[in-house]
């Protein structure tokens, strides 16, 4: 047998026990994690360094996201779950925020801001590189918002593409993950038939900033602008002329969610449907911001919905992907929204990609790691 062969398992129960003392020394500041498997991953490393992804360590969104269909996949091909991340806690209708097991989990850039959620934890889990990906699931914008507002990348696949639970059919898995190559790497293992796809630049785009009908703060906006226009002169996108307007969703969405919707929400569903189909057969790519508005406050986030440029695609069933696009001056990361025809989860990863190369930012755990150092006694707000 080969030193090779030999060394994979101790590689692999090295990167394990080292995403565990990351998780040990981090989270009590940080609440992403409800539970942590010390001893399942250890005992699951020495076997998995056989597999294709060869000991990867990666969390679960909540309790009972071991039992996912992507979580399994994962798992069969060599990834290690390490632990389940936090999603809301009882006591409020608004779903941006987490409860882990060591308290309210933080946004790793702004501990008095909420991380986003519900796949909360799993967000944060990555940003303060405690695990490089997360499973999460989306079924309003569940992903995508806690990854802009995290500074990390997030991606909402085609609803249907992998089982996922939810029966209105709304929500659909994700992965949040340090990148969109790793991305990548989630979704080659998760889905079947996968194929590679490289990007052609520049890809033809489409900025829309409110979709017709989204309230947009305005230094989001700023920011998610002053992103598109790099693309674009970077010769990543090209844009064209023109935009997206969608009717507002918020209404269709709540009644398809409880299960009783009305001819008016079947009617702005089938028009809006009816509008991005005649937009992506013509642009492949949409560019929105993820999110209408900054991080909020733990106290909530009052009438703003965050989820006014994401749940759109939850009702037209279209992936999206949040990749971090740069900083309000209050140190808030801003996401930008890529958008792409159903099914199109493979070529949407290649965009994002190519426009991640075009939008260097600091990656959040080394930030958050030099802001320990520089001041170790930091009081994070609970």
């Amino acid at each position: 047998m080969s030193e090779e062969r030999t060394g994979r398992p101790a590689r692999a129960v090295a990167g394990v026990t080292a995403a565990l003392d990351r998780i040990d020394r981090l989270d009590p500041q940080l609440g992403a994690f409800i539970e942590v498997w010390h001893e399942e991953a250890l005992a699951r490393a020495p076997a998995a360094a056989r597999l294709p992804l060869a000991g990867l360590p990666f969390a679960v969104k909540g309790r009972s996201g071991i039992r996912s269909f992507a979580s399994r996949r994962l798992i069969a091909a060599g990834a290690v779950p390490v632990g389940s991340t936090s999603v809301p806690g009882p006591g409020t209708v608004w779903q941006t925020w987490g409860q882990g097991a060591h308290g309210r989990t933080v946004n790793p850039w702004r501990a008095d801001r909420t991380p986003g959620g519900s796949s909360a934890g799993s967000a944060v889990a990555v940003a303060a590189g405690l695990v490089e990906l997360a499973t999460g699931s989306d079924g309003a914008g569940s992903v995508r918002i806690p990854a802009a507002w995290c500074g990390v990348f997030g991606l909402k696949t085609t609803n249907g593409l992998l089982p996922s639970p939810d029966r209105s059919g709304l929500a659909a898995a994700g992965v949040l993950a340090r990148s969109a190559a790793v991305a990548e790497t989630y979704l080659r293992h998760v889905l079947d038939g996968y194929e590679p796809w490289a990007a052609r630049l520049p890809v033809p785009a489409l900025y829309s900033e409110d979709l017709g009908y989204a309230r947009v703060d305005p230094e989001v906006a700023a920011v998610v602008r002053g992103a598109v226009e790099r693309l674009a002169a970077s010769g990543v996108v090209r844009l064209g002329s023109g935009g997206c307007e969608l009717l507002d969703p918020a209404q269709a969405w709540q009644e398809v969610r409880g299960g009783a919707p009305s001819p008016t929400a079947h009617a702005v569903r089938t028009e809006n449907d009816g509008r991005l189909d005649a937009f992506f057969a013509r642009t492949p790519l949409l560019l929105t911001p993820a999110t209408p508005n900054r991080p909020h406050g733990h106290e909530g986030p009052g009438g703003i919905y965050s989820t006014a440029s994401t749940w759109a695609f939850n009702l037209s069933g279209h992936p999206a992907a949040s990749v971090p696009a740069g900083f309000t001056s209050d140190g808030c990361p801003v996401g930008l929204q890529l958008v792409a025809a159903r099914g199109a989860d493979v070529s949407l990863l290649g965009m994002a990609r190519a426009v991640e190369e075009a939008l260097p930012t600091v990656p959040p755990w080394n930030q958050w790691t030099h802001m320990r150092r520089r001041n170790p006694a930091t009081s994070w707000p609970r």
